[in-house]
């Protein structure tokens, strides 16, 4: 009898732990809906008066699944940061256009030797004024906005990478999340069948007391495991959508195949990172920037032409007793770039040149410093999962059908058999952990090491809303 019933609990226990051996994950991700489906705990209430495991994903299980490519639309649709990317560039571009305008002509009245009485006499009348900009000046200040614009759009793309590498992240966060779920509560129904059994059997005097203390201690952590892990699965869930601009979004089952990693030539892909990051293009036209300004410094002493001319009434009464009437005047003008010829300026602009052109330098090196770890991580990672998918794991499951052969002919004690089972599945979660590592450095390289798909995208300019204004006479 003890041979009987007891084999029969652990056979369907063992055919279970075969599946999940298989595929190391589970055949389909969208699986999790399977995990709701009955209650495995209720077989066994009758005699086993502890609490059930709390179902967390019932309602999340009948939600349609969603792939990596629907977040990723998401995140393109709805991640504020990319909208501000595109909005910085917009900026940009109405500052070039500001900056370039022609200054305003400005008109007035002018008087001069104006008497009253019967004497009479003095001048009036009206003139025009403009300033004409000399020296390509309005060029060169609107083509420093024009750079800009090409470093902020140089910033979409940037941007693009940091919220795409997060929701990829996130995403298989959340997918190797879910994978644990499925394996722990693969283990609670190993863990509930064998509390029954062992109930039973201590009805037919066939278990004692240690066998049964010994499962249901088993079973109670097989509970705490599922339960954290369905948070755990929550949690993942909902930084996913925070990140994919739709932090409202209903947990839903994930659709993705953990197992088929990327294959990546990792030592090369730290010198690409390196050479054609959008960090190290948008440093690079910094620098275009900081000469736009050098240019434009140099040119700032050359002075503007001012010119002026109008008519007026001379009432001055001449010796015929009749005014001098109607007559014209005309001045022109121009600085002296004596004093000051923008010395200051040309030399800090220099300097700003040589810093930007160090700071590409900067990038690189820093990049070099990040990626290269991360490649490391990916090839330590990939080993680690091919060793538990070829080596480990098949090892652990045929210890397993030895130690429960051995159980059926009653050769084995089972505490045996629990801890080769035990020690299966942590082989399992750790192959599916190895999986998981993989796929974050493998994302991190592909993106350029760039994340923070929620911070706030950096200007190459200023929010300066005073440039080249109307009544500034044509200067910034």
């Amino acid at each position: 009898m003890r041979i009987t019933v007891f084999a029969f609990a652990m056979m369907s226990a063992f055919g279970m732990t075969a599946l999940a051996q298989n595929s190391g994950v589970p055949a389909r991700p969208h699986d999790m809906g399977n995990m709701q489906m009955g209650n495995p705990q209720q077989s066994q209430e009758a005699e086993n008066p502890s609490l059930p495991a709390p179902e967390l994903l019932k309602d999340v299980a009948e939600r349609p699944a969603m792939s990596l490519a629907d977040f990723e639309a998401l995140a393109t649709a709805n991640n504020p940061t990319l909208k501000q990317a595109n909005d910085l560039v917009r900026r940009s571009q109405e500052q070039a256009r500001q900056a370039g305008l022609y200054p305003n002509p400005s008109v007035g009245y002018q008087g001069d030797e104006i008497r009253g009485g019967s004497f009479g006499g003095g001048e009036e009348g009206a003139f025009v004024q403009q300033t004409v900009v000399l020296g390509g000046k309005l060029g060169l200040r609107r083509d420093i906005y024009k750079q800009e614009a090409k470093s902020d759009q140089i910033g979409v793309d940037e941007q693009t990478y940091r919220v795409h590498g997060d929701v990829q992240q996130a995403f298989y966060d959340a997918l190797t999340a879910q994978a644990i779920v499925q394996m722990r509560q693969r283990l609670l129904g190993v863990a509930l069948d064998a509390v029954e059994t062992v109930h039973q059997l201590a009805n037919v005097g066939q278990a004692d007391a240690p066998d049964i203390l010994q499962t249901e201690v088993e079973s109670e952590q097989a509970k705490v495991e599922y339960e954290t892990a369905q948070r755990r699965y929550l949690q993942a869930f909902r930084m996913l959508a925070a990140i994919a601009g739709k932090g409202d979004l209903p947990a839903c089952p994930l659709q993705g195949e953990l197992e088929k990693t990327p294959e990546l030539n990792a030592e090369q892909m730290v010198d690409s990172i390196v050479a054609d990051s959008p960090a190290v293009k948008r440093a690079q036209q910094e620098a275009a920037v900081a000469e736009a300004r050098l240019k434009d410094a140099k040119r700032e002493s050359v002075p503007d032409l001012q010119l002026r001319a109008g008519g007026q009434y001379n009432a001055e009464q001449l010796g015929t007793g009749q005014a001098t009437g109607p007559q014209n005047f005309a001045s022109a003008g121009i600085n002296i770039p004596l004093w000051n010829r923008n010395q200051g300026n040309i030399g800090a602009a220099k300097a700003e040149i040589e810093r930007a052109q160090e700071d590409v330098a900067r990038k690189r090196l820093s990049l070099r410093q990040q990626a290269a770890p991360l490649a490391q991580s990916y090839l330590s990672a990939q080993f680690e999962a091919e060793r538990y998918k070829t080596e480990l794991i098949p090892r652990a499951t045929k210890a397993y059908e030895l130690y429960l052969t051995k159980y059926r002919q009653m050769a084995q004690a089972y505490p045996q058999v629990l801890v080769s089972q035990r020690t299966l599945f942590q082989l399992q979660i750790s192959y599916l952990m190895a999986l998981h590592d993989v796929w974050r450095s493998a994302t991190a390289l592909q993106n350029y090491t760039l994340s923070g798909g929620l911070g706030m995208p950096m200007s190459s300019g200023s929010s300066t809303t005073s440039i080249n204004l109307p009544d500034g006479g044509g200067a910034e």
